[in-house]
This record gives C-alpha cells, structure tokens and sequence, in this order.
C-alpha cells in the first residue's frame, strides 16, 4: 500500500477511529491541564451558584426567595442537586481550581461518550479532530464551569444509550440533563417519533412517563412551593437582553425586543420541526405523515413494527437528535456564549451527514469557532453564527435526501395494505 493510500485510509475508514479517539482523548486531557493552569480563570455565574446553593441548605424552598449576585434561581431541581454536591467538594465554591478540574472530568467524560457516539454513526476519522480543537467550548468548561456542561453530558449520554437500545436509561439520562437546564426540551419532538419507530407507540409512552417521573422526583424537594418552582425553573417567558445576544446582533435592539420578531421565529421553529418530520424523520416507518400519525395510539401494535425498528439505526437516532438540536438554536430567540456546549459537537456530525467536501466542513468549523470567540458579538460575528447554523440544518436535510431509497414504493404499498 502507497504511503498515500495508507493515508487516506487513516482519514476515512471508521474502524480507525478505535485507535484515534483513544488517543485525541489523552492529548485533550494534557491540553485541560495546560488551560487551568496557564489560562485564569473567569468569574461570571460560579459565585451565584454557590449563594443559591448556600441559601438552599440553609432550608429555603421558594424559588423566589433563593437569590444569588446574578439573580434568582431559575434552573430546575438537578442543577441544585449537582451544585449541592459542588458546593461540599470545592469548599463552599472557594477552591475554584479544584472545580476546575472537575469540570475538566466532567468534559473529558462527556468528550469519552461523544466519540462513542461518533463511532457507533460510523463516523470518519478526519472529522474526529474538531471535537477537540474548540477554544469556546474548553472556556465554558474549565474557564466559567457552567451548568450547561452537565445538560450537555446527560444529551450524549442519552444518545448512547439510544443508539445501543438502551431506551429507559437513556430516557433518564435525558431527563436528568433537562432538569439541569431546559434548554434540552429542544430535540424532544423528534425523540417521540424516534421513540414510536423504534419502540411503537405504547413503550413510547412509558418513555414519556420516565422523564415525567424522573422531573417529578427532581423537583421532589420543592413540593411545597411548586408553582414558584415550575414557574422559574421552566419558564418560557424569560426576559432576553440585546447586550448579551450572540446570534441576533445583526438585527436592531428594537426588531430584537419586538413580539413580531418572537412570533416569527417560534413560527420558523414549528414549520422546520414539521417540515423535517414529514420529509425525513417518519422515513424509517415508509408511511405518508396522514398515516404515521396512526402508529401514536394505534387500536394494536402493526404488524411491521420489528421492521420499522430495525431501521432506527444508530447513524439515524444522532441524526434526528442533533438535527432538531441545532434547527432548536437557529431560531432561538437569543443564543449565549455557553449555549455553544449544544452546538460543538452537533456541527461536525452534520457537516458531514450532508455530504460536504472535508475542506468545506473544516472552513464551516472554522467561521463558527471564530463567530462564537468574538467578545462582544458583532453584527458580522453573528450573521455568521446564523449562517452557518442555517447552512447546518439546510445540508443536514439534503444530504439525507436518498436515506431509505425506494421508501416512496414501500409507502404507497404500505398504506395500502394498511388501509384496506
């Protein structure tokens, strides 16, 4: 073999990345250590966790009351379990480089079960390197140790599970990372058509009742004062602040502020989320969307469920999750810096399901690295984040458009049969 064949096939033959990943994960663990021990350290939500933490213990329960430097406390019932946890294993929030590290863990940990998961869609293994070249995303680990770091671990680990058929530890996984920050209600949708492919649709509603139970028992401690609660730990009518946005900056503050500008983003949401459903994500069931709306509650299982589950493969499961992932943050109404957790390691894997030329996937990669590292956003910082994420989901949807080749015989055969 050529040295130039032998290079090619470390580039893209999957099975290399049993030995890649291995190795990209030490070298990002010495590249963690370099950074907290070279790079200082930033204050900004660290110290009023710790308050709110600390007034929690001291036996308050009203979400109202439980205030820290940055504001009252606004995220749901495992954010305050882990940072409990924190707040004993860091003395009290004041040994900041040892939270570091352990945010260091928690990263390494979750970079582990993202190779997984690239690994179990078959990923190449050029792609593999730019799930660790991000300056932002080490920033929000090591250098502001946000919540968002364990919401991000709780997706992957999902996704695992998800893609070895372990769907109620999954299901809890999930559940735990959206009761750290809801920002991970955004892929539920296009999980409940998975769930009904892969499952049919009564062990999909079981799936739905573990993350109900599972946010219940999160939200266990606060029983009594519920509606404070849920009103500030899941709410969607949270004020958003031109200053801080990342990805509207090219638009103005009055546009930005406008219930217009609101509406027609949720509008956009909505109608890509359906757009994808009928078009791709009901693929694997080879019904037209009128009749994949009959598997939700079905008078009985049909008959080609085994089959249906057969094509929910592991490949497809990351694909459907991180499509709505990233369709959910390109009408979000305002994106910050740590909101780029969602979006490091969801990029490369489309970039590479739509079928870009590799150069085009690293200069893609490239533009939104630097948009996200651009303090304060600007005007052409933010179109930039816009666009690429708009040039995401648009390549995500046509690279996946010959998926299921001759589904569309295998529908009208299929509904037939189903209808007579």
């Amino acid at each position: 073999m050529s040295l130039l064949s032998q290079a090619y096939d470390i580039a893209y033959n999957p099975s290399n990345t049993k030995w890649i990943a291995p190795l990209l994960l030490v070298a990002d663990a010495a590249l963690c250590g370099i950074i907290i021990d070279k790079v200082a350290y930033t204050e900004i939500d660290w110290t009023a966790y710790m308050q709110q933490i600390e007034i929690y213990l001291k036996g308050e329960r009203d979400y109202k009351k439980i205030v820290g430097g940055t504001g009252p406390l606004v995220y749901p019932g495992a954010h305050v379990w882990i940072y409990k946890q924190l707040y004993r294993l860091t003395d009290q929030g004041r040994d900041i480089q040892r939270a570091q590290y352990i945010f260091a863990l928690i990263y390494l940990a979750t970079l582990a079960i993202v190779f997984q998961c690239y690994r179990k869609a078959k990923v190449p293994p050029y792609v593999f390197p730019l799930l660790i070249l991000s300056k932002r995303l080490h920033s929000i680990f090591m250098l502001r140790c946000f919540n968002d770091c364990f919401a991000v671990l709780g997706l992957w680990a999902a996704i695992y599970c998800y893609q070895r058929n372990q769907w109620h530890l999954g299901s809890f996984f999930y559940t735990t990372g959206l009761n750290v920050k809801m920002s991970l209600l955004l892929p539920l949708p296009a999980m409940g058509i998975l769930m009904i492919q892969a499952l049919g649709s009564r062990e999909a509603i079981t799936q739905a009742m573990i993350i109900f139970q599972v946010s219940v028992l999160f939200g266990y401690p606060f029983r009594k004062q519920s509606f404070s609660y849920f009103g500030r730990a899941f709410e969607f009518t949270r004020a958003f602040f031109y200053k801080w946005t990342v990805n509207w900056r090219f638009v103005s503050e009055e546009t930005f502020l406008s219930k217009p500008f609101a509406i027609g983003l949720l509008a956009v949401h909505a109608g890509l989320l359906l757009f994808f459903a009928y078009t791709r994500w009901i693929k694997p069931s080879k019904r037209t969307p009128r009749n994949f709306l009959k598997l939700v509650l079905p008078a009985q299982e049909p008959r080609d469920q085994d089959t249906i589950s057969k094509r929910i493969t592991p490949d497809f499961i990351m694909t459907v999750i991180l499509t709505a992932t990233a369709i959910g943050m390109l009408c979000a109404r305002s994106l910050h810096y740590q909101f780029y957790a969602y979006i490091a390691w969801t990029t490369p894997f489309l970039f590479w399901k739509a079928g870009f030329h590799p150069v085009i996937q690293y200069a893609l990669w490239a533009a939104q690295e630097w948009a996200w590292n651009v303090y304060p956003s600007t005007p052409i910082s933010s179109a930039t984040v816009v666009g690429v994420l708009a040039v995401t989901v648009a390549g995500a949807w046509w690279g996946t458009r010959n998926e299921f080749v001759g589904a569309t015989k295998g529908i009208i055969e299929e509904d037939h049969e189903h209808t007579e």
